[in-house]
């Protein structure tokens, strides 16, 4: 009787998880995207996404448009591109968006492209080694707004502090993404705090899926 009663409590809580958490989930990526907080900090990081032989996609340049509005407005002195590039590329999306950012007026020696990276993870990795090397510990991350949690989260768990600027254009706002892109990232950012703080690692790149120019970091 005691281990029926025993096996009954397991499969109600394991049941209850099931249930409680895609909703936490949904609800934390979704007020990160509708609440940003954004203060001054040392650097702008950009993270990538699909560059098209150097020019960057229409996902990408959103995000350098916000990135270069928001050091216009004096909210940090220097710029990082983060991203490498897909193979058989020419170029990365680092390198494609510094490209962008100097032509449009951003002084080449405030910005430092890092050609690491087709993941969140490993692009937050990658920016944060060259922070410390800096020793700065204060980002605005510039992204997609349901990519903000994960995204902060990555950083912050990776020892620096971390506020994000979602894109205010392009494909990826709010009111221009679909449902799936928010299930999504909410998905990504349950699997990270439950197996990714634990040293196992999913990648967030998706090869050949027609969602990942809407979701890669």
């Amino acid at each position: 009787m005691f281990l029926f009663r025993w096996i009954r409590r397991t499969i109600t809580i394991v049941l209850l998880i099931a249930l409680i958490a895609p909703g936490y989930a949904v609800s934390q990526v979704w007020r990160a995207a509708k609440n940003p907080i954004v203060r001054n900090a040392d650097v702008i990081v950009v993270l990538g996404t699909a560059q098209l032989n150097g020019r960057p996609g229409e996902a990408l340049e959103a995000r350098l448009i916000e990135a270069k509005r928001i050091f216009d407005l004096g909210f940090a002195p220097r710029i990082i591109t983060v991203g490498a590039g897909a193979p058989g590329d020419r170029t990365t999306e680092a390198a494609s968006g510094k490209n962008w950012l100097r032509t449009h007026g951003i002084p080449s020696k405030n910005i430092t492209a890092l050609e690491e990276g087709r993941d969140t993870l490993v692009s937050t990795k990658a920016y944060v080694k060259f922070m410390k090397k800096k020793y700065v510990s204060d980002v605005i991350i510039v992204t997609d707004p349901f990519h903000c949690k994960r995204a902060i989260t990555m950083a912050n768990d990776q020892g620096v502090v971390s506020t994000c600027s979602p894109v205010q254009s392009g494909p990826n706002t709010i009111s221009g993404s679909s449902y799936k892109y928010l299930l999504r990232e909410a998905g990504a950012y349950l699997v990270y705090i439950t197996a990714g703080r634990r040293g196992i690692q999913v990648s967030d790149h998706l090869p050949g899926a027609d969602i990942v120019t809407k979701v890669m970091p």
